[in-house]
């Protein structure tokens, strides 16, 4: 570059004093490490040190591509071949360096499911914790017989004076880009009621009749293109929503060709599913900016109403084709932007379903402003750029609460639901490391929220090794005084490839008693449980990855959501179809909270964005797993521990006998009155609690 300016005449700045980092603005944009992490590589040892390095290696790198791509975005700057030669050069070299460094670093990992073998059916397999219960292909109709793994289309050959030349050539000539299938048939968001599981997809969805063992049974397929197809089900009535401008009322294939058409439809579909065999769709709700996702906020869906809170998050239509859409137009308080939609359902008559209130639940409550809350852009040096707050993504409701935790696109949100047709704004957090807030989930006594954040919509590898461990997270908070606390932040430890879509997705919790557990989807990550009961240090304790579905493309696939239900986790795959897993044993997680958590009664329907309390029953298997707990971070003597689990034996096979047992029932309330732990433990004393209450009903139970 100085001789490059040397030859034109211009000014040769003076070399940068790299020793101290001068020039801050440089400093940011060449991925330079602070004083801290200098001093953090400075401490580590052995392999340790090499996996900082090369990280740190790999982020410098990264940040001389980023340079040199902004220089040809210089007016003018493209036009010098030199300059342009250049430039190509040093960011063909640093790619390759980086992909060396990447390579080598992959090799430090001892990660089983870092670097594993790609494939549609065929692809490497890792697990722990888990045990692979069931896996069913797509029904036919969701995907492309042709390209049933979605792989990109190869380009047509092309002809240069009368010679063919490979679609391989064509491509490199081109830059390299691909193109990939639409998610047409991308599997989604799943519901559950009862023993029936409905599997949203672009293309419509599929009904499944749940089995005590194995693969669930498919009951009937619905076609019924528009994207995304997320679903929720109350009694009869199962909820979808459509976002995609091909979406058609009639639901046909064709799509919809004209830009303003009474044949499109955006928003909520209503489905009467009294025989799951044959679904019949008895409502519409058009909305200005379609349906995203949907929260069921209020409803049995026998009598009365339910209530939906719909989010958007595509662009507005036009007034011409719904009136009273009115999208970006400064100072117009009539636009759809800024707002969720409140839907009415009838359960008598659906058809009559219709939004009731689109409320402004990010305004400013002292000026009015619509957007009052982030504004969109980065927080400073080394942070995300953030979306601006305009929408929300997720709203998860816990009725019982009466509140709700919104992942609105630049902003963490909890609402106030008392009255579910008013929803109010309550607290608002923001974070530098997040790009978009894409989810949020309550722990089972709704005092703390994990919101994930989507990074890269998606689409993107965002858990390679050179990928902040902050960025594409969860983040963890605490409600103390209707306040969001921040407590940590939590990512896959899992390294992925570059052919791997990769960030935190949807999941739900676990129900395991004394414990705040979450089994999470990772898109091609896989599915991660995570313990967050101390909200400020999360940890995994389980995981099931496959490999990337191609070696060399990107195909956006793996894991949308991950949810357990009756006992087991079901998640759905992009592309590869459904599977079913069980928890396995394991020194982070005993057998008897596993039991335990197959009798948590929650109701008998899980929708993913609506929560309720998990309760137990008073069961010698429940006592036993607080008691491992109590065992894990030894809180308790041995010898309590041994006489419990004696007695507990001893009820569990009187009550399995139904047969009273006076003896065994006296010594359970002397043993719960008298229950110690050390006063400084504030979790062992909640479990400590909760084993006294437990002990004491069974023996109620027992005389």
């Amino acid at each position: 570059m100085r001789g490059w300016l040397t030859q034109r005449g211009q000014p040769v700045a003076a070399a940068m004093n790299h020793a101290g980092h001068d020039m801050h603005a440089m400093h940011a944009k060449m991925g330079m490490a602070t004083p801290e992490q200098m001093a953090e590589l400075a401490a580590a040892r052995g392999p340790a040190f090499e996996r900082l390095f090369l990280q740190r290696m790999i982020t410098h790198h990264e940040g001389a591509v980023t340079m040199a791509e902004e220089l040809l975005d210089r007016a003018g700057s493209a036009y010098d071949p030199t300059l342009y030669e250049f430039v190509n050069e040093l960011i063909n070299e640093q790619k390759a360096e980086i992909k060396r460094m990447t390579a080598t670093l992959v090799g430090l990992t001892d990660d089983p499911r870092t670097g594993l073998k790609p494939g549609f059916r065929n692809a490497g397999q890792a697990i722990r914790g888990l045990q692979l219960v069931a896996s069913l292909p797509k029904p036919t109709g969701f995907f492309d017989p042709a390209n049933p793994g979605d792989l990109p289309p190869k380009k047509p050959a092309k002809k240069v004076k009368g010679k063919a030349v490979p679609a391989a050539a064509t491509a490199a000539d081109a830059g390299g880009e691909s193109r990939n299938p639409l998610l047409s048939f991308a599997n989604t968001d799943m519901a559950f009621s009862g023993d029936l599981l409905a599997v949203g997809n672009y293309h419509g969805f599929n009904l499944y009749r749940l089995q005590p063992a194995g693969a669930p049974q498919l009951i009937s397929s619905v076609i019924c293109p528009g994207g995304q197809g997320d679903l929720s089900i109350v009694g009869n009535i199962l909820v979808m929503s459509v976002e995609q401008r091909r979406g058609r009322v009639d639901c046909g294939r064709q799509g919809v060709r004209n830009d303003v058409s009474a044949e499109r439809f955006r928003g909520l579909r209503v489905f009467d599913i009294r025989d799951p065999a044959r679904p019949v769709q008895v409502g519409q709700v058009q909305t200005c900016r379609g349906s995203h996702t949907h929260s069921v906020v209020s409803g049995d869906g026998k009598t009365g109403s339910v209530i939906v809170y719909v989010s958007g998050t595509a662009g507005v239509r036009k007034g011409e084709e719904l009136k009273g859409c009115v999208g970006d137009v400064p100072g117009d308080p009539r636009t759809a932007l800024f707002r969720i939609d409140v839907v009415e359902i009838p359960v008598a008559d659906p058809a009559r379903a219709r939004i009731i209130d689109s409320p402004a639940v990010f305004a400013d409550n002292a000026t009015g402003s619509l957007a009052g809350l982030w504004q969109g852009g980065d927080h400073g040096e080394g942070t995300q750029d953030t979306s601006r707050t305009d929408q929300c993504h997720d709203i998860t409701v816990f009725p019982s609460r009466k509140l709700a935790a919104g992942a609105c696109s630049g902003n963490g949100v909890i609402f106030d639901i008392a009255n579910p047709r008013k929803p109010k704004r309550i607290d608002a957090v923001v974070d530098p490391t997040f790009a978009y807030w894409h989810s949020a989930t309550f722990n089972n006594d709704g005092t703390k929220v994990l919101f994930t954040d989507e990074w890269g919509g998606g689409g993107r590898a965002r858990c390679r090794v050179q990928d902040p461990r902050n960025w594409g997270a969860n983040a963890i908070y605490d409600i103390v005084d209707s306040k969001l606390r921040f407590r940590s932040h939590h990512k896959l430890p899992a390294t992925q490839g570059e052919q791997e879509n990769c960030v935190a997705h949807n999941g739900s919790i676990i129900p395991v008693p004394g414990r705040d557990l979450f089994v999470q989807a990772w898109y091609q990550g896989g599915i991660s449980l995570t313990d967050f009961t101390d909200s400020a240090r999360p940890a995994e304790i389980a995981y099931f990855d496959r490999g990337p579905l191609d070696s060399e493309h990107l195909v956006t696939g793996g894991f949308w959501s991950a949810y357990w239900y009756r006992g087991q986790i079901y998640a759905t795959e992009i592309v590869r179809g459904l599977d079913v897993l069980a928890l396995q044993p394991s020194a982070q997680l005993s057998a008897n909270e596993i039991a335990a958590a197959r009798l948590a009664d929650y109701g008998d329907r899980f929708n993913p964005q609506q929560q309720f309390p998990v309760t137990w029953p008073d069961h010698p298997v429940v006592a036993l797993a607080y008691l491992d707990q109590l065992e894990r971070s030894r809180a308790v003597p041995a010898a309590t521990l041994a006489e419990l689990r004696q007695l507990l034996t001893q009820a569990a096979a009187s009550m399995d006998a139904r047969r009273g047992d006076r003896i065994t029932a006296t010594r359970l309330d002397a043993l719960a009155a008298g229950l110690r732990v050390p006063a400084s433990d504030a979790l062992a004393s909640t479990r400590a609690a909760a084993l006294g209450s437990t002990l004491k009903g069974i023996a109620a139970k027992l005389r």
